[in-house]
């Protein structure tokens, strides 16, 4: 049984410094070459580093938190913390034992989530 291949989407990523270029074809069709490709919502670059995964995670939790604190009135504390669990958290931990952040600016970055919605939560109970 053979399978349909749309040549379109397959791509190459060379990983490694002395990973030499070469180029790939399939079916007479030269493979487009990236350095950066984003596969089942997770940011894989050829450095194998996770800064762009880590501020598309905290870029998406951003826009949740703005849309709770805009949309939300009543702010008690055990409420906020249930939206952040259910809204905000997956979207900083989804996938993260592949991406995992070992640099301490991707670990801050990714804190300030968790402080920001802190901060939202001790502002109303004052």
């Amino acid at each position: 049984m053979q399978f349909n291949v749309n040549i379109n989407k397959c791509k190459v990523m060379h990983v490694g410094q002395k990973n030499p270029r070469f180029l790939f074809t399939m079916r007479s069709n030269e493979l487009q070459t990236v350095e950066v490709d984003k596969d089942l919502g997770v940011i894989i670059s050829s450095d194998l580093k996770c800064s762009q995964q880590c501020r598309y995670a905290y870029t998406k939790a951003s826009r949740v938190m703005g849309m709770i604190r805009r949309t939300i009135s009543y702010k008690e504390p055990k409420i906020m913390l249930s939206l952040y669990k259910t809204l905000v958290r997956p979207h900083v931990e989804y996938c993260s034992s592949v991406w995992n952040p070992h640099y301490s600016k991707d670990k801050v970055l990714l804190e300030r989530v968790q402080h920001r919605h802190t901060k939202m939560i001790i502002r109303h109970a004052r």
